[in-house]
């Protein structure tokens, strides 16, 4: 019985993501919000993750000037794209690179954590490069999913985010608190799902991994 056990559970973890990204969310198109297309945005994927890229334009500086106050180098002339994910706190504060995997951390981003926001500056990204979608954005559309990638950071009573002070993987990123649970199923490509979808573009109905996250963009939307 046990057997029967495992093996269905494998088949559910093995289907659910397949069957999540070929249901397209929301299910029928919607009416687009311009046709001028005129803001580029990057999805960074790895085997596990995914970020945005925003262009370093001067009303991203402007909404995102926080980050300057951090001693972020968001000004740089050099500084093309900045970089911004949701994710779970623990795993992302212990996890600069795979040889500091923990079983803590994965532990707890298997069932539950709270999360943070990761914002790190970038100079030129080559957009042919495997791991990088283009993604092509009208005004109004860009501007939606801007203001729904800063509702994932918690505010302070101010209403300034709330930087995690000291922890960084180097001098050109840092840590802020971030809104929401994490866990499993909400994870952060199901994060970034949301935030693109708040753009105007379709998703698979459940992205849990970056591969499915990305197929689903592609099929379901008209990419560069």
């Amino acid at each position: 019985m046990w057997r029967r056990v495992f093996v269905a559970l494998l088949v559910v973890l093995i289907v659910a993501p397949l069957a999540g990204a070929m249901v397209p969310r929301p299910l029928l198109p919607q009416a687009s919000a311009g046709s001028d297309n005129s803001r580029r945005i990057l999805v960074l994927s790895n085997p596990i993750h995914t970020d945005i890229a925003l262009p370093t334009h001067p009303d991203v500086l402007e909404r995102l000037g926080f980050l300057g106050s951090s001693g972020l180098p968001i000004y740089d002339p050099a500084a093309e794209w900045l970089v911004v994910g949701w994710g779970g706190r623990s795993f992302y504060l212990e996890t600069p690179t795979w040889s500091d995997l923990k079983p803590l951390p994965v532990l707890r981003a298997l069932t539950a954590d709270s999360s943070a926001m990761h914002v790190a500056v970038a100079g030129a990204i080559n957009q042919t490069a495997d791991g990088v979608l283009a993604i092509d954005l009208s005004e109004a559309e860009f501007a939606a999913m801007l203001s729904a990638m800063l509702e994932g950071f918690a505010k302070d009573a101010s209403g300034e985010p709330i930087l995690i002070a000291g922890r960084s993987y180097g001098p050109f990123d840092r840590f802020y608190e971030g809104v929401g649970a994490f866990n499993a199923v909400v994870g952060c490509n199901t994060w970034t799902s949301a935030v693109l979808r708040r753009a105007g573009l379709r998703t698979g109905f459940w992205n849990p991994l970056p591969q499915s996250l990305v197929w689903s963009l592609r099929a379901f939307n008209e990419l560069p």
